[in-house]
């Protein structure tokens, strides 16, 4: 494997003294020792509770080639630091001057992630693309990816996520991306914006500071003229847009979905493209309208791209599907959506289920998070939605969630705990063959631990995948 840092130009990046030996070279870059390969370049970052610095032994023992460190060490060669954030990000600044590749940062209040990786999967088969892994997306997971970023690289995706004002600016200036793609704008981390979802918008506006080439936004979104403004006065160049809109470049003329996938009409700046997608949703579709727009102005084929959109299928946590096979050989299916939730997700994922057959359509989920004070009103909104969807039985956690149960009708079976640890025994004993059901609610309602349980006590088959 080609050398991504040597000693010397780790060192100059970071303005670092050198510990030990001077001439390793690393292949990689690691803050974690659970996940280290062998020749990475330990990274100990100092966190609320876990300090990477009392891992750095372990890091050497899996074979780290160097670590990056703010006090002195005796394991083996590494840099001194007064910051290893700091320096963290300093390597990612000088990985991004270094490499030529054309560059994509792509946010959104929801699809970021799975935007982000249909980009990368069309654009991987294409040229060399680097990508961000998982929700590496925050002021430690992008500088992460912009440090593993590989010099010969044609093409780098970035996703750059925010709760909070002010956080995507000094992200999208280290990416420094040729285009800027936002997904859509909902009330997501309301509560932390006095101005609400006006503050959410320029919050992800922010994302255009960086200058750069192009932005593509979502036509149908209320914010389109506020963020297109935004990205003229920071200077980008061409403003595209996406979606159902009679303007929009990239036009979703056609849609037809199935629970298995769907089949989409892209009309591309005057090319029809007619394509086949691997993961269920109509808002697949709407956010591969946006990727294909950002690839073309990338100067990848879009054509190749919207053929390669067949093969995906949604990432785990975000509607990964699983065929669970119980004891007595019995089926039911899993749509595991628990990595996170808001309203118009929720919405999406009632849509999916509701498009596949089953005896019974089922809904577990656990509170929608940083709403703000219509919290209590926007979980109890959603029950038209799950009556629309055909949902039989909804299994829900949360004081939050509490509402919804109070403002299903009688015809939906509803099931309240305060937690997803005491929802977890009853929807293990609560599923029945036959039935397909979605899991669904807030990183923070920890929803995933139901997941892990279903997938634990039966054998599961992943549907679909790349």
């Amino acid at each position: 494997m080609n050398a991504l840092w040597h000693a010397a130009d780790a060192l100059a990046a970071t303005k670092g003294q050198a510990l030990g030996a001077r001439d390793w070279q690393a292949t990689g870059i690691s803050i974690d020792t659970r996940t280290l390969a062998k020749g990475d370049l330990f990274v100990a970052l100092k966190g609320e509770t876990q300090d990477g610095h009392a891992h750095v032994a372990d890091a050497f023992a899996k074979g780290a080639a160097a670590a990056l460190v703010s006090h002195a060490m005796e394991h083996g060669p590494g840099i001194l630091v007064p910051d290893t954030l700091a320096a963290l990000g300093a390597l990612g600044v000088a990985a991004r001057a270094r490499c030529a590749a054309r560059a994509l940062a792509v946010t959104g209040s929801v699809g970021k992630t799975s935007t982000k990786e249909a980009l990368a999967a069309a654009l991987g088969r294409q040229a060399k693309t680097h990508a961000a892994a998982a929700s590496f997306n925050n002021h430690i997971g992008v500088p992460v990816t912009l440090a593993r970023l590989p010099a010969d690289s044609r093409y780098g995706v970035f996703e750059i996520g925010m709760n909070h004002a002010g956080e995507i600016a000094p992200l999208v200036r280290m990416v420094r991306p040729h285009v800027a793609m936002i997904t859509t704008v909902e009330a997501v981390h309301v509560e932390n914006f006095a101005d609400g979802i006006k503050g959410v918008a320029a919050a992800k506006a922010e994302i255009f500071e960086a200058g750069g080439e192009t932005a593509v936004l979502p036509r149908d979104n209320p914010f389109f003229d506020v963020l297109a403004a935004r990205a003229k006065t920071c200077g980008v160049a061409n403003v595209l847009s996406f979606g159902t809109h009679a303007n929009a470049d990239a036009r979703l003329a056609e849609w037809q979905g199935t629970a298995a996938g769907s089949t989409a009409r892209v009309e591309l700046m005057g090319t029809r493209l007619d394509f086949a997608i691997g993961a269920p949703g109509r808002h697949w579709a709407m956010n591969l309208a946006g990727a294909l727009l950002a690839i073309k102005a990338l100067g990848g084929d879009a054509a190749q791209a919207a053929a390669s959109f067949a093969t995906l299928a949604a990432p785990k946590g975000r509607g990964a599907q699983h065929r669970v096979v119980c004891a007595d050989g019995t089926q039911f299916l899993l749509i595991d959506d628990s990595y996170n939730a808001s309203p118009p997700s929720m919405r999406a994922a009632f849509a999916v289920l509701a498009a596949t057959p089953a005896a019974r359509r089922v809904a577990v989920l656990g509170d929608m998070l940083e709403l703000g004070p219509d919290s209590p009103a926007l979980h109890a909104d959603l029950a038209p939605s799950l009556v629309e969807a055909g949902i039989a039985k909804v299994f829900c956690c949360g004081a939050n969630m509490a509402r919804l149960c109070e403002n299903l009708p009688a015809s939906i079976e509803a099931v309240h705990a305060r937690d997803s640890a005491a929802l977890e025994p009853l929807v293990l004993a609560g599923i029945a063959a036959g039935d397909a059901l979605v899991v669904k609610g807030s990183l923070g309602s920890r929803m995933g631990r139901i997941v892990a349980a279903l997938l634990a006590q039966h054998q599961p088959t992943r549907v679909g995948g790349r």
